[in-house]
């Protein structure tokens, strides 16, 4: 096949097409989100100049046609792209921005117009992109295939911009046209090349092999599944002739990077977070403990990584609630128990009576965006019947939301503001986040507490095709910068 332009000939090991480009070449701009579900698009390559799902092609079906990465792309073609995403804010981690990239190039390339907008959210059926609110990378789309622009634009302060994205983020995160091309410095694309791999074994353990095909096949990986069955808020209500009620299942993060790390013998594991934070789904991921073990057992670096059915079934979710509320903000708000829940109920909402149950299913975290307060302030938002600038109680940044003939406008203050390109796409994404938990996502879990759903598909994050226009004003504050994108989240999800 030829591969960047260059002839390669490799060993037919019987696997995929991601497989080859990352395991057996060692090209880290396709990212693994799901393979081999096929469902995020991160792995989207370009053959012959049509793009494929690398996960779900079989190596052999490439032989003697041309493979193109996010990477191999003309140089011209790739910084227009890069540069395009940066300016627009239509990357934030830049995991599932090559792979979009490369959708993208392919319907330029074949000259869709550049006012096609239709075509583009179409195209992005194929893919699943958390961060952005799908609105930012229509920009860049516009960006990248409109017509010649006038005078350059005023050069950004990408430092100032990676700061903003870190406290938006929770965790060190960087700015530039080169992450979304995939070079956010994530954990799974440092790792040594001879490095062993470790998977969940399905027992509480680790399966290690030479190689990810390897360790996958001691672990006896599962493929994902999606269900039939329903996604039920479990949790009954309580007892009341409430003004306004909430009932919610689990839901899921659904960050595109599965945990993923990997440590040399005696050293520090590498963050699981790498270049976004997972909305606070990592904070308690096991990755980095179990790499450093290995290592030290193995004496060799080891890579742990989780695929996306154990993420699913073993990371964190939104915990289920179950509530009611009077207009004077008295009620009763009964969830999954969940360590530091009634807090965070109580900084916004002292009226409500929290009452925490067990409940077999996923575990859950108050680490997650906006957990357990969002809730809250939902509910009282229905009780009261009339919208109000939301507080974030732990950043202090503030926001308002409307949503007028299908338009979600946003107003967010959240004092200096840095980079306002980079917190306009962080509240962007946070509005997609918000329209989505309210009418689309849930997880089917039984009454034992098993998860059912294990696709990216079944999560039912809102596609490009169905997220209305979204406009966030940045209002400039007083004092030091503050996350604003929470609150956004919030006020969004009560407008909703």
């Amino acid at each position: 096949m030829q591969l960047e332009g260059l002839q390669v000939e490799v060993p037919d090991h019987g696997g995929s097409l991601l497989d080859l480009l990352r395991e057996s070449l060692g090209l880290r701009s396709p990212k693994d989100g799901c393979s081999p579900q096929g469902q995020c698009g991160c792995c989207t390559v370009l053959v012959d100049g049509q793009p494929r799902v690398a996960c779900v092609t079989p190596a052999r079906r490439v032989a003697g046609r041309s493979i193109t990465t996010a990477d191999g792309l003309p140089p011209e073609i790739r910084a227009r792209w890069a540069d395009a995403f940066c300016a627009t804010g239509a990357s934030q981690c830049g995991f599932c921005t090559p792979g979009i990239v490369c959708r993208l190039e392919g319907l330029r390339a074949k000259g869709t117009h550049a006012d096609d907008h239709a075509t583009v959210e179409q195209a992005l059926l194929a893919h699943l992109c958390r961060c952005t609110g799908w609105r930012t990378i229509l920009d860049a789309w516009d960006a990248a295939t409109g017509p010649s622009p006038g005078p350059a634009p005023r050069p950004r302060d990408l430092p100032a911009a990676g700061a903003r994205a870190t406290i938006e983020s929770g965790t060190s995160q960087h700015v530039g046209p080169e992450v979304a091309l995939g070079h956010g410095g994530f954990a799974d694309d440092t790792a040594p090349a001879d490095a062993l791999v470790a998977v969940p074994d399905g027992t509480g353990g680790w399966a290690v092999g030479e190689t990810l095909t390897d360790a996958r096949a001691a672990a006896g990986k599962v493929q994902g599944r999606r269900t039939t069955l329903a996604a039920v808020p479990p949790l009954a209500l309580p007892p009341g002739g409430w003004a306004a009620v909430l009932r919610t299942s689990w839901v899921e993060p659904a960050y595109l990077e599965p945990d993923a790390s990997w440590c040399v013998p005696g050293g520090d594991p590498v963050s699981a977070l790498a270049n976004g934070g997972a909305f606070g789904g990592k904070v308690a991921s096991p990755v980095g403990a179990a790499a450093r073990q290995l290592a030290d057992r193995y004496g060799r670096a080891v890579r742990v990584l989780l695929d996306r059915e154990t993420v699913v079934e073993r990371g964190p979710k939104r915990p289920p609630v179950a509530a009611g509320a009077d207009a004077d903000g008295r009620g009763w708000l009964r969830v999954v128990r969940t360590p530091g829940i009634a807090a965070a109920v109580a900084a916004v909402a002292p009226r409500l009576v929290v009452e925490e149950v067990d409940q077999p299913g996923p575990p859950t975290s108050v680490a997650l965006r906006a957990a357990g307060w969002a809730e809250a302030v939902v509910l009282l938002t229905g009780a009261r019947g009339a919208l109000a600038p939301v507080l974030d109680p732990w950043s202090g940044a503030t926001a308002s939301a409307e949503i007028v003939d299908g338009e979600v406008r946003v107003r967010v203050e959240a004092g200096e503001i840095g980079d306002e390109t980079v917190l306009r796409s962080y509240c962007t994404g946070a509005a997609h986040m918000a329209l989505s938990w309210v009418t689309s996502e849930g997880l089917a879990v039984d009454e034992l507490g098993v998860v059912h759903d294990r696709t990216i598909r079944s999560f039912g994050v809102l596609r490009a095709v169905d997220t209305p226009p979204i406009t966030v004003e940045v209002v400039p504050g007083d004092g030091p910068a503050l996350r604003g994108s929470d609150a956004a989240f919030v006020a969004v999800a009560a407008a909703a």
